[in-house]
């Protein structure tokens, strides 16, 4: 039988003061300043970006709010204006009267 008296396992924690590798690296590595850094950077980027996020969606609802209740009557009431103009071009080509023109009507 082989003894493992010379061997020390990997993770094991047979003594408290001698951490496994893994523990080890991973102290030094968020210890580290290249980490608290990007640590940091990476925060302020989120922020910076859920901000932005919800300022662009009120814009967006303002936007579209405003949309609805300026624009979209103005869009209704110039479609309707066309269909009558185009209405009463094809009653006076059937009647055999001539076309008049957009600009010799009178309001």
């Amino acid at each position: 039988m082989a003894s493992n008296s010379g061997r020390k396992r990997i993770g094991s924690s047979n003594d408290s003061s001698n951490a496994g590798v893994l523990a080890r690296v991973t102290s030094t590595v968020s210890e580290s300043s290249v980490y608290r850094k990007g640590k940091q950077t990476a925060n302020d980027a989120s922020f910076v970006t859920k901000k932005l996020l919800k300022s662009t969606g009120k814009a967006a609802w303002i936007v579209g709010t405003t949309f609805l209740v300026l624009a979209l009557p103005l869009i209704i009431e110039l479609e309707r204006d066309g269909q009558l103009d185009a209405l009463e071009l094809q009653q006076a080509s059937l009647l055999g009267t001539p076309p008049t023109t957009a600009s010799s009507k009178s309001y």
